[in-house]
């Protein structure tokens, strides 16, 4: 028998962490040369960023409401003209005295909104709610009955036009570019021709000239003596803009469903519509819903261009009330700093609202 000889393994090294925090950092800040020579520029550009300001925002900045602490040497971002101008902000020129009935009315439709986005209320109610609420909106904005002041809709603004502008224009837009999508996809040239217009037409031109134009050029071609609210003509203006943009996202969508499970459901003896509602739709919308989000949190920032028209939202609303004011105009910065985090509120809130209907059309498809 021949001897064998032990040969020892030699030792190595110990397994790199991959989970964790340090895991994590490991492999997203210093996984290679590159990563890490880009982690190292980026934090010499934060330590030389930051530091400033946050000395500006927070260590140096005045808080309290008085504009003559703001305009002291050395003092950083005077936060005081939120502090002094925020009823004007969220309210814009709605009468100071009966400004709890926006406050009230922007709760209402905040909670609508929260409740119409939770699966555990979607029962046929909502509906009723929807009506509910928006008719309580417009009598606490409007007034006129049950005791309450009238207020033109010209006076409106702020937080509650921006959301009332945004709600509506994107619940009325939905169906109209469903509708358009399909028309486009029509085997009748008519139909098809209409749609194909007017997504071209909208498509074709900024939409600070569509409010233009529902403002100031519409009615000139009204009746004699007959007149459309500012307000109604700018939210139809919003509404048929979003929904040209919207309607070729789902058209989108629709072009990605194989032409088979079409053929295979007219096969099987279903009608356009029933093969439209329970077998094309379906896939066609859970396929684009980033594309609708991202299209519906556009519609709610463009709604700031409102402030042409005479409307003053929320930007409106703070370039008004800082203008008129000489004390407080030197700080108009931060005034927008502070409507910035209002929309960046909404607008992330919209995009993880987005992620989570995702995953859940998507489930079907998980593995």
């Amino acid at each position: 028998m021949t001897a064998q000889t032990f040969n020892a393994i030699a030792p190595r090294p110990a397994p790199v962490q991959t989970t964790g925090v340090l895991g994590w950092v490991r492999s997203n800040l210093f996984g290679d040369w590159v990563t890490a020579l880009m982690t190292l520029a980026i934090g010499a550009i934060l330590l030389n960023v930051v530091p400033p300001l946050l000395s500006w925002a927070v260590f140096r900045a005045a808080w309290l409401p008085d504009y003559s602490a703001c305009h002291v040497d050395g003092v950083g971002a005077c936060w005081g003209v939120i502090a002094e101008k925020y009823r004007i902000i969220l309210a814009g020129r709605y009468p100071f005295e009966e400004q709890w009935r926006p406050l009230v009315a922007t709760v209402l439709m905040l909670g609508l909104l929260v409740t119409s986005c939770t699966r555990a209320f979607w029962r046929p109610w909502l509906a009723l709610l929807w009506v509910v609420v928006l008719s309580l909106f417009f009598i606490l904005m409007y007034g006129n009955v049950l005791g309450l002041t009238k207020v033109e809709t010209d006076r409106w603004g702020g937080l509650p036009l921006t959301i009332l502008l945004a709600t509506l224009s994107l619940v009325m837009s939905f169906p109209i570019a469903l509708a358009v999508a399909l028309g486009r996809r029509s085997n009748l040239p008519a139909i098809r021709t209409f749609c194909t217009i007017y997504v071209e037409l909208i498509r074709g031109v900024p939409l600070i000239s569509v409010l233009f134009m529902a403002s100031f050029m519409f009615p000139l071609f009204m009746p004699q003596g007959l007149s459309i609210d500012v307000l109604i003509r700018v939210l139809a203006g919003i509404t048929l803009f979003s929904a040209a943009y919207m309607a070729e996202v789902i058209r989108g969508g629709l072009q990605a469903i194989p032409k088979g499970q079409i053929e295979a459901a007219a096969t099987l003896g279903l009608s356009y519509w029933q093969t439209q509602r329970k077998i094309v739709l379906p896939q066609a919308l859970a396929m684009v819903v980033p594309s609708i989000m991202n299209n519906f949190i556009s519609t709610f920032k463009d709604t700031s261009l409102v402030t042409i028209v005479s409307l003053y939202e929320l930007t409106g609303a703070l370039s008004m009330g800082l203008n008129s004011d000489a004390n407080w105009r030197p700080f108009m910065i931060e005034g927008y700093i502070f409507i910035a985090l209002i929309y960046f509120i909404f607008c992330f809130s919209m995009s993880r609202y987005s992620i989570w209907v995702e995953k859940q059309v998507n489930k079907g498809k998980a593995r």
